[in-house]
């Protein structure tokens, strides 16, 4: 499991568009890095619509918002137009990313066993070291407390 003051696992992946979004060519910024189960579903919708609202507030922090879950760029898409996010998708259908960040765990529902992503936040600081980490994320209220901690860290 990573933790805080570690080095952020590199990346490149598509983003909703097909275009490779790499982890070096946006350090020097804050990133707040997300990852969910799976488009067009209730939490991760609502999620996606708290960051999106968001938007300014975190640009004006100097952070840049990323969401990562095993969707196709395809999906990314349809999922940011039908709720007009305006906000990264990432797609890493692989899976690989979830598991270097260590999101891709055994989940329990209705007695069944399943491998899915487990819901966690990641703030990435300029330097590239993860400076804070929210595991098994409740989506009522995240989002303040991830800017909160970020305009904390930032002053």
């Amino acid at each position: 499991m990573l933790e805080i003051g570690t080095k952020a696992p590199e990346f490149c992946l598509p983003n909703q568009d097909e275009n490779e979004v790499c982890l070096r060519d946006i350090k020097g910024k804050w990133i707040v890095l997300y990852f969910y189960p799976k488009d067009n579903t209730p939490g991760c919708t609502t999620e996606a619509c708290d960051f999106t609202a968001n938007v300014p507030a975190f640009e004006d922090l100097d952070a840049v918002v990323l969401g990562v879950s095993p969707d196709s760029p395809k999906k990314h898409r349809n999922f940011i137009e039908k709720k007009e996010l305006d906000i990264t998708l990432l797609s890493d259908e692989d899976k690989k990313l979830c598991e270097e960040y260590g999101v891709w765990q055994l989940k329990k529902m209705c007695g069944r066993e399943y491998m899915g992503v487990v819901r966690t936040t990641f703030l990435i600081n300029p330097d590239g070291n993860i400076a804070e980490i929210w595991n098994k994320v409740r989506v009522k209220g995240h989002v303040e407390k991830v800017k909160e901690r970020l305009a904390e860290l930032k002053s």
